[in-house]
């Protein structure tokens, strides 16, 4: 469930920075729907970045050490 949430949160990274590239290949600078998926697409990062810490502090995630 951990995983799925994880690469729920990537999957969702990825489409707001593929619809910000469309948006600047179609509006051509007339509106701000670019900018406003590229601020989504950093506020998801930063949430994620944010939870994975959380979880290891919380227990829910357990840390291991890299080949282990």
């Amino acid at each position: 469930m951990k995983t799925l949430f994880v690469v729920g949160f990537l999957a969702l990274i990825v489409y707001n920075l593929g619809a910000a590239l469309f948006y600047m290949l179609t509006d051509r600078g007339e509106s701000k729907r670019a900018v406003n998926a590229l601020t989504r697409r950093i506020g998801l990062s930063i949430a994620l970045i944010a939870l994975v810490p959380a979880g290891i502090a919380s227990g829910v995630i357990q840390p291991h050490g890299v080949g282990a």
